[in-house]
């Protein structure tokens, strides 16, 4: 089942998620949801909070980046088959000179821009079967993880943009809180007041 993607503005994208236990209701079938969700949406992450659930998981594949001409053939091997489940996730630290990138959020259609994150990041987290597992990922994969981790933490990329670029797209985020956005995949919007 595809679930709609909550939309800027949803108060759930705010909230620090909460850790789960294995015996969560239904895990394997709401990670299988999230996975169809994902790939619905053309995304290279999604976190729980992005489907309306403020729980701390999120899913990361970077397949799309394995045919980056942009990349060295190591990089897009690596990027090429990265495909995994983050459950219960804690940054232990990050690490490394920050670098821009240009990024985009599922939650936030049509708004892309630069945001400087450290190269490198330690996370602690339980697979999909509650393996206790702590990892370190640079580049391409430290950035997608770290995007998806600011998810369950209840901060958004646009929160890391400079105060001027936030009053150029002050618009587009009121427009998509509002449902005023094209997109081809489900969204739930933010219920406004007013609008039928």
């Amino acid at each position: 089942m595809i679930y709609p993607i909550v939309a800027y503005g949803d108060p759930v994208l705010r909230k620090v998620a909460k850790d789960i236990t294995p015996d969560y209701p239904n895990l394997d079938k709401v990670l299988e949801n999230m996975w169809e969700t994902m790939y619905g949406a053309s995304g290279v992450g999604l976190a729980a909070p992005q489907v309306g659930m403020p729980i701390r998981i999120f899913l990361v594949d970077t397949s799309p980046f394995g045919d980056d001409p942009d990349l060295s053939p190591e990089e897009q091997k690596q990027l090429g088959s990265f495909k995994k489940a983050f459950i219960n996730a804690h940054i232990v630290e990050e690490n490394g000179e920050e670098w821009a990138f240009n990024e985009g959020c599922l939650s936030i259609p049509n708004v892309r821009e630069d945001v400087f994150r450290p190269e490198e990041v330690t996370i602690r987290y339980s697979d999909e079967n509650f393996n206790e597992v702590t990892e370190t990922y640079t580049g391409l994969m430290a950035r997608v993880i770290q995007h998806e981790y600011d998810h369950i933490e209840g901060i958004l990329f646009t929160d890391k943009i400079s105060s001027l670029k936030k009053r150029l797209i002050k618009g587009k985020l009121a427009n998509i809180s509002k449902g005023k956005v094209s997109i081809d995949y489900r969204m739930r919007f933010p219920e406004v007041k007013g609008r039928k």
